[in-house]
């Protein structure tokens, strides 16, 4: 299977990354990009700026989509019921689905959606990079990490492979996608929530505080990942604390942006879900309990903050 046309939705600090290289390599009229009112008239008459180079790109209406090879989800979890729905006129008989959100859930809304057979499973890692409006700026542009929920080299898997060889887009077929998405979802699970609550850049984690109270937190991960099936143990959450490390001290997490940015978070589907899981599997979760009420204790701030400058 050979990819030449291509559809992404969630043009900001990740998917206009990777979006950008497979525009570059299929060309601007082979490559979709999903926007809707206010951000499709701004992309439209302002472009993208990418680290300080503006671009425009084929910017179009959900409803005037036109059938994809493949179709790149890279909104956040707040938007996934509603892109479920805006990719509907791109998915065709052969069309390949990959989600780049953070969480364990979306695959499940897409393949209910669609059927198992469109559907990869996927995210990114090592990328660093804010995103406020229409501007874009980076310091590493990461790696997706995709496969098949059951590890095999599907023709979807290849062909994708060869488009991100084309492309130039750094990504990684691991031997187990569960896994490997699981050991994210914990990463995102501490690190995103404990760097929202303080505000902080990646370089907090070196904290022996923060380090240990992380710790806590991912053993109630671990706990729940080993009922759905997946087992993490602490030797990951380790490479997940010195992968913090590696990463720009004053650089920031996409749940550390929004709180500052006064937007709504994706703690729902970080701390949210560890404490249904553990509901689901009589699992006690008291520490992602904690870091979730703190988190929407932000957030109700925040709202109070606007409030008061109305």
């Amino acid at each position: 299977m050979d990819i030449k046309k291509i559809c992404v939705i969630g043009f900001g600090a990740v998917g206009a990354l990777y979006g950008d290289k497979l525009n570059d390599y299929l060309g601007t009229a082979n490559v979709e990009i999903l926007a809707k009112g206010n951000r499709l008239e701004r992309y439209k008459k302002n472009g993208i700026s990418i680290n300080g180079e503006t671009k425009f790109y084929n910017v179009v209406d959900p409803k005037d989509a036109s059938e994809a090879d493949f179709i790149l989800l890279a909104t956040k979890n707040l938007q996934i019921d509603e892109a479920v729905i805006d990719i509907k006129n791109a998915v065709g008989e052969n069309t390949i689905i990959l989600s780049l959100l953070n969480g364990i859930e979306s695959e499940e809304k897409l393949i209910k959606a669609y059927g198992e057979d469109k559907v990869l499973y996927g995210f990114c890692v090592g990328l660093s990079s804010e995103n406020s409006g229409s501007l874009i700026n980076f310091t590493s542009i990461g790696k997706i990490v995709f496969g098949e929920k059951d590890n095999r080299e599907s023709e979807s898997v290849k062909a994708l492979k060869s488009l991100f060889d084309k492309a130039d887009v750094p990504y990684l077929v691991p031997q187990d996608i569960r896994h490997d998405q699981y050991n994210k979802f914990m990463l995102n699970t501490v690190f995103n929530t404990l760097s929202a609550i303080c505000r902080g850049g990646y370089g907090i984690f070196s904290s022996p505080s923060l380090a240990d109270l992380g710790r806590k937190i991912a053993f109630e991960v671990i706990e729940v990942s080993k009922k759905e099936g997946v087992i993490l143990t602490s030797n990951d959450f380790e490479e997940d604390l010195k992968l913090m490390g590696n990463l720009p001290l004053y650089g920031r997490t996409s749940m550390c942006q929004d709180i500052m940015a006064s937007k709504k978070t994706e703690n729902n589907w970080f701390s949210g879900t560890i404490i249904r899981l553990g509901e689901k599997h009589n699992i006690p979760t008291p520490y992602n309990r904690s870091i979730y009420l703190i988190a929407e204790g932000c957030e109700f701030r925040n709202e109070m903050n606007k409030n008061r400058d109305i």
